[in-house]
């Protein structure tokens, strides 16, 4: 019964045929690898979806690392090589610039010349008023952004696909709001979270499912262990050793109570701790939900770029920082 629900949903809505397959095949071979197998059938999945004259609906589930954005940039291409504008969405600043970045490095790789742009909330009122103009009249192509782009301010010439990252941070009325700034347009969501395809049918009962179930060659596996906090000592010189090697690492304190005074209090004196004690000769940074973007985005650019060695944070680094030298996560009273 809610598969032939599902279907029904989806086959009322009629969508954009996009006609760019072709095209967007040709330009796979231009990537500097391969796709996995996994990634070459979602991809198919999507493509076929976005050629149909019903609209999409489609969750692309996938681990970190699983390259679901090399897909969702694909999609992407389609959409503006049939001659409409795309959208993507993701919770964080931090997460949109990083998306942003891909997405342009992809366009320098495969010598594509479409125009480009991030909005989100710390931008100039200035300057994103001149963005707001360029998206209006159809110049710009493909936009990248935050919650910004939910503002009413925010209009496109012709929006035909809407990507949102990270599903589960956006609710139903967010997906909707962004989704009316275009006639009808495709949707694909994605997301890192794991859920089971039973849970799945009842959460996104009105969105077919893709999973990239396979991480591209030579990916380590992940280990994880459970230890008591008597351990804490040996595990903090387990942590200097990969520091002393060169390599980087998260500290995640969950909140101890469910207030922001709570969180920044907890947070901060843990971190002041570590810099008086274990790890007084190493650079340590330290990000909490309440902190202004800016500072984040300097936080997280110093620790990108190898300034910072340990970033103590609490659950709000939890979506996508793409930080590949750093190679250990602790995580402090994991059972919250």
């Amino acid at each position: 019964y809610m598969f032939k629900l599902r279907g029904n949903y989806n086959a009322e809505e009629k969508g954009i045929e996009f006609k760019a397959y072709n095209e967007v095949k040709d330009l796979v071979k231009k990537l500097p690898y391969k796709l996995t197998r996994a990634q070459e059938r979602v991809l198919e999945e999507v493509l076929l979806d976005m050629s149909r004259p019903t609209a999409m609906n489609r969750l692309i589930q996938g681990d970190v690392g699983s390259g679901k954005t090399v897909i969702a940039f694909l999609a992407l291409i389609n959409c503006v090589k049939s001659g409409y504008q795309g959208v993507m969405m993701a919770p964080t600043e931090i997460l949109a610039a990083q998306h942003f970045d891909t997405i342009k490095s992809y366009l320098d790789i495969i010598k594509e010349n479409i125009s480009v742009a991030l909005v989100t909330g710390s931008l100039k009122m200035s300057y994103r008023k001149e963005i707001q103009e360029e998206i209006r009249n159809g110049n710009i192509k493909i936009v990248i952004g935050t919650h910004a782009l939910l503002s009413d301010e925010l209009e496109f010439n012709n929006l035909g696909l809407v990507i949102t990252d990270e599903q589960h941070r956006f609710c139903v009325r967010q997906r909707a709001m962004l989704k009316s700034k275009g006639l009808n347009p495709d949707m694909l969501v994605m997301s890192a979270t794991p859920i089971p395809r039973t849970l799945s049918l009842v959460l996104y009962g009105d969105l077919d499912i893709s999973v990239i179930d396979e991480l591209p060659p030579n990916r380590k596996k992940i280990e994880t262990y459970f230890i008591g906090s008597d351990k804490k000592e040996r595990l903090f010189n387990f942590v200097k050793k990969h520091l002393d090697e060169g390599r980087q690492a998260y500290i995640v304190c969950p909140l101890v109570e469910e207030s922001e005074k709570s969180e920044l209090i907890s947070a901060k004196e843990y971190c002041e701790e570590l810099k008086k004690s274990y790890f007084k000769d190493y650079n340590i940074g330290l990000i909490y939900g309440k902190m202004k973007n800016e500072e984040k985005e300097k936080i997280m650019d110093d620790f990108y770029n190898g300034r910072i060695h340990i970033i103590v944070s609490t659950t709000v680094i939890e979506v996508g920082i793409n930080v590949p030298n750093a190679t250990i996560m602790i995580i402090e009273n994991a059972e919250r």
